[in-house]
C-alpha cells in the first residue's frame, strides 16, 4: 500500500460534480490537492464556493495542461461531455493518471459515441484502453487503470440494480424496463430554459425518450456481464428536487421465482460490497436514505405470479453517481481502503 500523499488536481471546479469531488478530496487523508482549474471560473476557492472558505487556500485558474502535469499525479476531469477527449491524451502521455467523470470514454465504440453524443471521437487509442469504473463489476481491472472512465449516474443505479439477475438468471430474463428519475443537478450547471426554476418546480416529465446517451452505456455493460444481449428499455424523468436518483426496474421472467430466492441472490452477490445495501424483504429504499452518501440502496419485490422482479435502486447522482464513485475508484487504483474519505 502506498503511504505518501498523492498530489491530485481537479479540472472543472465550477460545476456541481467538481465541487463534490473537491469536498471529498479535502477530507481524504491520502490526498494533497495541488491544482484546481475551470474553463471560465477564476479566483480563490472560498470565493467561488463560500461554504469552503477557510478549508483550502487554493486558487482556481483557467486550465493549463503544463501546470496540471507539473503539479499533479492524478487528475479528476469533472468537465462536460466532449471536453475530456482533448484534455486526456497529453496527461496520459506525461504519465499521469486520469479519472474522467464525463461520458467521453464510456462507450468503447467510436461510432456509437458519435451517434449518442453527437461528436466525433478523436482519441480511439485511449478509448480502447480506458477502464469502466464500476467497482462492483470491474474492481480487478480498476486496480491497474491509468485512464478510468467513471460511470454515468443513471447507469450506476441501473447496472447495480440488475447485475445479480443478469449474471445468475440470464436465461430466465425476458425483458427489462428501467423507469429512472433524477434530481435537476444531474443536468449540470449549464443554463437552459427547460431547467429554470419555474419550469421544474411543481412539475414532472420524461425527457430524451429513446435517445438518452446513457441507454447504450447500460446495455453495453449489462450485456457483457450477461454474456448475451438483453432486451432493455430505459426512460429518464426529471424530478423537481436538487439531487438523488430513484429507479424502478421491472425484470420480466419467462420462468417463475420467489421473492425469497431473489432477495437471497442479491444479498449474497453484494455481501462484501461496502457501498451497496440490500434492504430486508418487504422494505423499500428512499432518496433521503442515500443523499449525501456513496451508497446504493436496493429494494426487492416479486409479484404473486412469480414472473416479475421489481428492483428499487436509489443513489445520490453527484456522489455514488459521480464524485464519490470516482474517489472510490481512486482508492482502489492506489491500494487504499475503499471507503477512505467516503465514510
Amino acid at each position: 500500500m502506498k503511504t505518501n500523499m498523492i498530489r491530485a488536481g481537479i479540472v472543472g471546479l465550477s460545476g456541481y460534480t467538481g465541487l463534490a469531488v473537491l469536498e471529498i478530496l479535502l477530507k481524504h487523508p491520502q490526498v494533497r490537492l495541488t491544482y484546481i482549474s475551470a474553463h471560465t471560473t477564476q479566483g480563490p476557492v472560498g470565493e467561488i464556493w463560500p461554504q469552503l472558505a477557510g478549508r483550502t487556500d487554493l486558487t482556481c485558474e483557467i486550465f493549463d495542461v503544463k501546470k496540471a502535469i507539473d503539479q499533479c499525479e492524478v487528475i479528476f476531469l469533472a468537465v462536460p461531455h466532449t471536453s475530456s477527449i482533448d484534455i486526456t491524451p497529453p496527461l496520459l502521455q506525461a504519465g499521469k493518471t486520469v479519472i474522467d467523470l464525463s461520458g467521453d470514454y464510456r462507450l468503447k465504440n467510436a461510432a456509437s459515441y458519435e451517434k449518442w453524443y453527437g461528436h466525433k471521437h478523436t482519441d480511439a487509442k485511449n478509448l480502447k484502453s480506458a477502464v469502466y469504473g464500476l467497482p462492483e463489476l470491474y474492481r480487478e481491472k480498476i486496480k491497474g487503470a491509468k485512464l478510468l472512465s467513471n460511470p454515468g449516474c443513471y447507469p450506476t443505479a441501473a447496472i447495480l440494480g440488475i447485475l445479480p439477475t443478469a449474471t445468475s438468471m440470464t436465461e430466465e430474463i425476458a425483458s427489462i424496463i428501467i423507469d429512472a428519475k433524477s434530481g435537476v443537478s444531474g443536468a449540470g450547471k449549464k443554463t437552459s430554459p427547460n431547467l429554470m426554476f419555474c419550469e421544474v418546480n411543481d412539475n414532472f416529465k420524461a425527457y430524451k425518450v429513446l435517445t438518452h446517451q446513457h441507454s447504450p452505456e447500460i446495455e453495453s455493460y449489462l450485456n457483457q456481464a450477461a454474456g448475451k444481449d438483453l432486451t432493455l428499455t430505459f426512460t429518464a424523468h426529471l424530478l423537481p428536487i436538487n439531487k438523488g436518483i430513484l429507479e424502478t426496474i421491472y425484470i420480466q421472467l419467462n420462468k417463475k421465482t420467489t421473492a425469497e430466492k431473489v432477495h437471497s441472490l442479491y444479498s449474497k452477490f453484494y455481501k462484501n460490497e461496502p457501498f451497496v445495501r440490500v434492504r430486508k424483504l418487504g422494505a423499500q429504499p428512499e432518496l433521503k436514505d442515500v443523499v449525501d452518501t456513496n451508497f446504493c440502496d436496493l429494494g426487492i419485490a416479486v409479484n404473486e405470479a412469480g414472473n416479475l422482479i421489481i428492483v428499487t435502486s436509489v443513489i445520490d447522482n453527484l456522489i455514488k453517481g459521480a464524485a464519490g464513485q470516482a474517489v472510490q475508484n481512486f482508492n482502489i487504483m492506489n491500494g487504499f481502503k475503499e471507503t477512505e474519505g467516503l465514510l
